[in-house]
């Protein structure tokens, strides 16, 4: 049986709770929920949805590179939205980081999310 790997950076935030940033296990990365919070002084960034979702991705990219792996690699993204008003902005910030084959996503409205951010993602990655 394959033993787990625990990937953590201090180029995304360092977990809040007890859990990983990240975990690979059988050549798959699996990305813990990331929000909008800035890595050196670990305090959230409350912007407009583009501003979060940005924010949010450089943190799960920064996850992929300590993991070996890039953001070509992305197999599935799963997009948790405060308010799903903000889609058509949300998307705009997104598509600019998966231009050429973008990974398979699901984007949903979620009742509340931690810290009233606007977004929170997790990723699943082939490393």
């Amino acid at each position: 049986m394959t033993k787990k790997k625990v990937i953590l950076t201090t180029e995304a935030p360092q977990p809040r709770g007890p859990y990983s940033q990240a975990v690979i296990h059988n050549g798959i990365l699996y990305i813990s929920g990331q929000g909008p919070v800035d890595p050196v002084t670990n305090k959230l960034i409350k912007g407009t949805i583009e501003q979060e979702t940005t924010r949010t991705l450089e943190n799960i990219k920064a996850i992929i590179l300590e993991a070996g792996g890039d953001l070509e690699n992305v197999l599935k993204i799963t997009c948790y939205l405060a308010d799903i008003d903000d889609f058509s902005a949300f998307n705009h910030a997104y598509k600019g980081y998966f231009i050429k084959e973008p990974p398979a996503r699901t984007t949903i409205q979620a009742a509340k999310l931690i810290s009233d951010i606007k977004i929170e993602m997790d990723a699943l990655v082939a490393v």
